[in-house]
């Protein structure tokens, strides 16, 4: 049996098709069924839904053979030296820097102003600040970083976005690209062994849908 873990959401509605594409078709609605692990159209894979951020641990630990998860959480978690074969060109858009309208973010990167920011993407922002010799003091949020600079807890944010309409809609605008994002296939590198033959089939298929996709 391969089983691979996914996350609901964005991520799980475009990998979808390019599952579907290689022969491994879900056979429940994910967002409607109250099931955790579902079926597929080929009996020896199954899919098992889990938290994005779990993702990595599932497939390191042996919980599931392989994964689908977003590069911003690989680069956060770690992606403890999981075999990442395949980028998915699914759930596209970028790590940004945002203010809002109105802050004047170069003057005070050049001017060696001390910024404050608030993300979930704590590591990823203290590397990208570190890298430029900015001088910032990080706020950990969960949700609803937009109420950050509104509300005056920070300065600025540093958060996913696709494409901008959020940022418009709460006066923040989008100041720096920090890295581009799209979700990754990652393989517990044990069961790449152990089940070679199955797994590499099913990398090879998926390979095949993404460039299908792309054409």
């Amino acid at each position: 049996m391969i089983t691979v873990a996914l996350s609901k959401g964005r991520s799980l509605d475009e990998t979808r098709p390019l599952l579907k594409a290689a022969g491994v078709g879900v056979l429940e609605d994910a967002e409607s069924s109250r099931k955790l692990m579902l079926g597929t159209t080929q009996p020896g894979v199954r899919v098992v839904l889990v938290r994005t951020s779990d993702v990595p641990t599932y497939v390191q630990y042996g919980g599931a053979d392989l994964g689908v998860v977003g590069r911003d959480i690989l680069l956060e978690y770690g992606d403890q030296g999981l075999y990442q074969p395949l980028d998915l060109r699914v759930g596209v858009c970028r790590l940004s820097v945002a203010v809002r309208a109105g802050f004047d973010y170069a003057t005070a990167v050049k001017q060696g102003s001390r910024i404050r920011v608030a993300t979930k993407y704590m590591q990823c922002a203290r590397d990208h600040f570190a890298n430029k010799g900015v001088h910032v003091d990080l706020i950990k949020l969960y949700g609803s970083m937009e109420l950050a600079p509104l509300t005056g807890l920070a300065d600025a944010i540093v958060d996913l976005v696709s494409t901008g309409n959020t940022l418009k809609a709460n006066d923040l605008v989008e100041v720096e690209e920090i890295m581009q994002i799209s979700s990754r296939l990652v393989v517990n590198r044990a069961a790449l062994k152990v089940k070679r033959e199955p797994l590499r089939a099913l990398i090879a298929a998926l390979e095949r849908a993404v460039a299908d996709s792309e054409n």
